[in-house]
């Protein structure tokens, strides 16, 4: 066939538009059928791998979030077994980190301990799983894991507190619709901002007539007041106090008196003094006395194992970043912000505050190539797409309401005083610096929950940081503090 010379050609159109990108369309998702073992027993369960579309009124997709959902067995899910909804924090982070940490039937083998292992990495199986006890669905919020919005300018409807809510409630919904849930009994189980986005789906999605037997919040934080360490806001200062002193003891830099005490003996202490000559001394600021100063600095230095000389020119207030530089200054070490119990190299140790999370930078490698393998070759799901395990992006451009701090705390307290049979469960990591417990306990005791459903909420510890489950112990731990209180949750049902 001839091919038109140029001069023959017809003349092009300078007002012509481009082709346009074609919308994008739903695929059906990938089941598979796999089974492990777990002791003698042969645990049979089957997966589901794809995307959830998001719909506008027109019927558009506007975005589509990836999920991963485990049911026991390989027929037909048990409409009667309870359900778990799954996703963690940032709020840029993928369920990557519960989904093959703790909770699905594989997980990244680290070292004991939680410390990153000799690439290349790999999967085990994990006898810890919950899928013995629920039925899971890990999903990605909007811009991370491999979830996308159609079009870049849409990611600002669901990079913001309700936006967020909405799109993952709204998942939730076609989740139990699509798959025929709507009778299980249902959990929510968040990590981090996964906690703040758990507590606000709770009551969010009470009002569309949707109702959980139980939250699992895992380092918690609704209010970020409690972590906001902005001028004219002393709050973190005191919170974060027992989570400095745990670092401490743990890297051994307290006074011996306090390094042959149990840990929990010393955090006492240490919340005791927070909550009482600490906060008030913050709260008397430039009216506090030289003595006075002078003994609330000498109980700090006890505390922290900082110098009394840091803790003065830091004007009584010690930056959680600064305290990660300043612990192991002198052996040229820092400690983690997730996990205090991690050490890091920086180039340079006269800078203010760490060059990077030891604990972060520790576990990224290993998780996003084990789940990027995990969904190729085990899941089959097929996709060029990055799998983002902590998107910068989204937590660059996330928009938080000007002038007051994110709270979910108000939502969880109407969810329970609207559902009362309805159950929650804390997990705190004593070595994490980015939710502390202290912090999630102070929040706890401030919701104004009505005395006869303070007994709904459960507090479980653990010595670790914030993703606990890095540790084996607490691995273990975990599983059985939730294995009981699942099932509370499905058989208490006395309101008093």
């Amino acid at each position: 066939m001839d091919t038109p010379s140029s001069e023959n050609a017809a003349p092009k159109d300078d007002k012509s538009e481009a082709p346009k990108t074609p919308p994008p369309v739903e695929i059906a998702p990938i089941v598979n059928q796999h089974q492990m073992k777990i002791g003698r027993r042969t645990l049979k369960y089957t997966t589901v791998a794809g995307r959830m579309p998001l719909k506008n009124d027109a019927d558009e997709i506007e975005a589509q979030l990836y999920f991963t959902a485990y049911t026991l067995g390989h027929g037909e899910a048990d409409r009667k077994r309870p359900l778990t909804i799954v996703f963690n924090g940032g709020p840029g982070s993928a369920s990557v980190w519960l989904h093959l940490g703790a909770l699905g039937p594989k997980r990244v083998k680290m070292q004991d301990e939680g410390w990153m292992p000799m690439p290349p990495y790999q999967l085990v199986d994990n006898e810890q799983t919950w899928l013995e006890q629920t039925d899971l669905v890990f999903v990605d919020p909007v811009g991370t894991g491999y979830s996308r919005a159609s079009k870049p300018e849409l990611n600002k409807k669901y990079w913001n507190v309700k936006g967020d809510l909405e799109s993952v409630g709204e998942f939730i919904r076609l989740y139990l619709t699509r798959y025929n849930r709507w009778t299980s009994p249902l959990f929510l189980a968040g990590e981090s901002y996964g906690t703040t986005r758990a507590a606000g789906l709770a009551g969010h999605l009470i009002d569309k007539g949707i109702a959980f037997n139980g939250i699992i919040l895992i380092s918690t934080i609704l209010n970020f007041q409690t972590d906001g360490f902005d001028r004219g806001n002393d709050l973190p200062y005191a919170l974060f106090l027992p989570t400095y002193t745990a670092s401490a003891w743990y890297h051994k830099m307290l006074p011996a008196a306090l390094q042959r005490q149990p840990l929990r003996e010393v955090l006492g202490e240490a919340e005791l003094f927070a909550e009482t000559e600490y906060t008030t001394a913050l709260m008397k600021g430039d009216r506090l006395s030289g003595e006075e100063k002078q003994l609330v600095i000498d109980r700090l230095a006890h505390l922290t194992g900082l110098t009394p000389i840091f803790i003065d020119q830091s004007n009584l207030r010690i930056n959680i970043h600064r305290f990660c530089k300043e612990l192991l200054r002198d052996q040229r070490r820092t400690v983690g912000r997730l996990d205090s119990r991690f050490t890091g190299l920086d180039a340079l140790a006269v800078t203010e505050v760490p060059e990077f999370d030891p604990s972060f930078s520790a576990i990224t490698p290993p998780y996003t190539a084990m789940m990027t393998d995990y969904a190729h070759n085990e899941l089959g799901f097929e996709t060029d797409l990055t799998y983002e395990t902590l998107s910068f992006k989204v937590n660059e451009g996330w928009e938080w309401d000007r002038g007051k701090y994110a709270d979910t705390s108000e939502a969880l307290r109407s969810a329970l005083a609207k559902n009362p049979f309805m159950k929650v469960f804390v997990a705190m990591g004593y070595y994490d610096l980015a939710t502390p417990h202290f912090a999630a306990q102070y929040t706890l005791s401030h919701m104004d929950i009505d005395p006869s459903l303070r007994g709904n909420i459960h507090i479980a510890d653990y010595e670790a940081g914030h993703m606990l489950y890095l540790d084996l112990v607490s691995l273990a731990k975990l599983q059985t503090d939730v294995q009981a209180f699942i099932k509370m949750a499905l058989t208490e049902q006395v309101v008093k």
